[in-house]
């Protein structure tokens, strides 16, 4: 069983639910298990460096306009929620990994799989290697429990209502567009994630584009984040489920190095509670006109 203090993740309820919408922060935990920090060879504030640092919060408006958030509370170096159950880096177990997990995929190559081996500098976590019984159980009493939740609650709107957009809230370092708009000057503040249009309909994701565009802020969309396992596995727009990601540049809302939030903090969030002020109800104009609140 994970040394946990605390529930690993929770549910930000509005006093009533009316928004057909669902948010997400997979990234923004930090509440470490004592073990964890033991077995590893980093600082916390080293550990924390692969953080979606305060995202809950810059998107919390969503429960004053009737959408819930489910928030991880432990940190992305304990466990990756944005990664496929079992995507297993061999690299760093005792043993050998069962047949079922995933060792070849990209993300578990960068060292960056469902349980992490190295914090998002490259910097290895781990003092030695650890057992996979140790993976299984974060997995099966963190991971599994999360995607559980996740999905009963898309599946709540979705019953109700016809259609459901979660929306996946991340952030992502400065740098992090540069190779992929090095004409954009300035660097890009925000990218959209809708899996070249696979996980959300086009018209969603032209509305918060457009959203964000309209408060000065420099959008690209699926370069260099298309979507992670969250909008992949939770977007068919062909059923009424969509799903977008909102990358949202770090050095807008706090200071990389100290992980402090700086005076653009209280700008960056306000945007935001603007953006979902009038996504929600235009996402219940556009869906079925069933009612979410209970009659």
């Amino acid at each position: 069983m994970p040394d946990l203090k605390k529930p690993p993740f929770e549910i930000l309820s509005p006093e009533e639910w009316t928004a057909p919408a669902v948010f997400n922060s997979p990234h923004s935990g930090r509440d470490f298990p004592d073990a964890f920090l033991r077995q590893s060879r980093l600082s916390k504030p080293t550990l924390r460096k692969s953080e979606d640092c305060f995202v809950d919060e810059l998107f919390l408006s969503c429960v004053t306009h009737g959408a819930p958030m489910l928030r991880a509370l432990v940190p992305r170096s304990y466990i990756d929620l944005n990664r496929e159950p079992y995507e297993l880096d061999p690299r760093m177990f005792a043993g050998e990994l069962p047949g079922y997990a995933n060792t070849g995929s990209p993300r578990v190559a960068g060292g960056l799989g469902t349980i992490p081996r190295i914090v998002s500098e490259g910097e290895e976590i781990y003092r030695g290697r650890i057992e996979f019984a140790e993976a299984r159980n974060r997995i099966e009493q963190i991971y599994l429990p999360y995607h559980r939740t996740l999905s009963a609650l898309t599946n709540a709107v979705l019953s109700k209502v016809g259609e459901v957009l979660l929306v996946d809230c991340h952030s992502m370092p400065a740098s992090a567009s540069a190779h992929v708009a090095p004409q954009v000057a300035g660097g890009v503040d925000v990218v959209l994630g809708d899996r070249f249009g696979a996980s959300c309909a086009e018209d969603i994701s032209g509305f918060v584009e457009d959203a964000l565009r309209n408060h000065g802020l420099r959008v690209l969309r699926n370069k260099p984040y298309a979507g992670g396992f969250i909008t992949q596995n939770h977007g068919a727009p062909h059923r009424g489920q969509h799903a977008l990601q909102i990358e949202i540049n770090r050095s807008l809302y706090m200071n990389e190095a100290t992980l402090e939030k700086n005076a653009g903090f209280q700008q960056i969030r306000a945007v935001l509670a603007e953006l979902s002020a009038n996504l929600l109800p235009y996402l219940e104009q556009r869906f079925a006109p069933r009612q979410l609140a209970a009659e």
